[in-house]
C-alpha cells in the first residue's frame, strides 16, 4: 500500500521511535486478544470483524461488499469470500438490493448475531481492561509529535508572524489539555 500522506511534514520532526513502538504493542495485544477470543468462539478474526460491521452498518447504509470492503480495508474479492464462508455456516445471508439488483447487500442471520454479541460484549470489558494503556500510548506520541512540530528549528524561532506566540489551540495541546 502506498502512502497517502505527504512525508515532509512528519520529516522535519524528530520521530519518538518509543512511544510509536508502545502504541504499536499496546494495539497488537488488544488485537491479538480479540483475535484468540473470535477463534474460541468459532470465527476467524476477519470474520468476527465482518460481522461487526455488518452490524454497525445497520440502519446508516447497506452493507454491501463494497462497503464492507471499506471498512474493514480488504478487496473485494477477499470480502466475497469471507461473506461465502459465513454464509454457508448460516451467520450471514446475501440478499439483492431493492433499488440496484446487481448489488448485493448482506445481512445478520440468529447465529451470527449470537456469536457477535458474545465477542462484542468481551471486545467492550477488554477495552475497559486495557484502553488507558492504548489512549495513553497515543496521548504519549501524539503529544511528543505536536511538541516537535513545534519546536524551532536549525536555531530559528517558531514564532507566528502576527506577533502571537502560537494557536491557543496549538498551547493548550502541547500542555496536554483540550477544548
Amino acid at each position: 500500500m502506498a502512502l497517502s500522506r505527504p512525508v515532509g511534514a512528519a520529516a522535519h520532526h524528530r520521530l519518538d521511535y518509543p512511544a510509536l513502538a508502545d502504541l504499536r504493542y499496546q494495539i497488537r495485544r488488544f488485537l491479538r486478544v480479540r483475535e484468540t477470543a473470535a477463534r474460541a468462539a468459532g470465527v476467524e478474526p476477519q470474520q468476527y470483524l465482518l460481522l461487526l460491521q455488518v452490524k454497525g452498518l445497520e440502519g446508516r447504509q447497506p452493507a454491501t461488499i463494497g462497503a464492507l470492503a471499506e471498512r474493514l480495508q480488504l478487496r473485494h474479492h477477499s470480502v466475497v469470500q469471507l461473506v461465502n464462508r459465513l454464509a454457508t455456516r448460516g451467520m450471514v445471508e446475501r440478499r439483492r438490493d431493492g433499488s440496484d439488483r446487481r448489488e448485493v447487500v448482506v445481512a445478520l442471520e440468529p447465529a451470527g448475531e449470537k456469536v457477535l454479541a458474545r465477542l462484542a460484549r468481551y471486545s467492550v470489558d477488554e477495552l475497559i481492561t486495557e484502553g488507558p494503556r492504548l489512549v495513553s500510548s497515543l496521548k504519549r506520541l501524539v503529544m511528543q509529535s505536536l511538541r516537535s512540530s513545534m519546536a524551532p528549528r536549525n536555531g530559528a524561532r517558531n514564532a507566528p508572524t502576527d506577533g502571537h506566540a502560537g494557536s491557543r489551540r496549538q498551547r493548550l495541546l502541547v500542555a496536554g489539555e483540550s477544548r
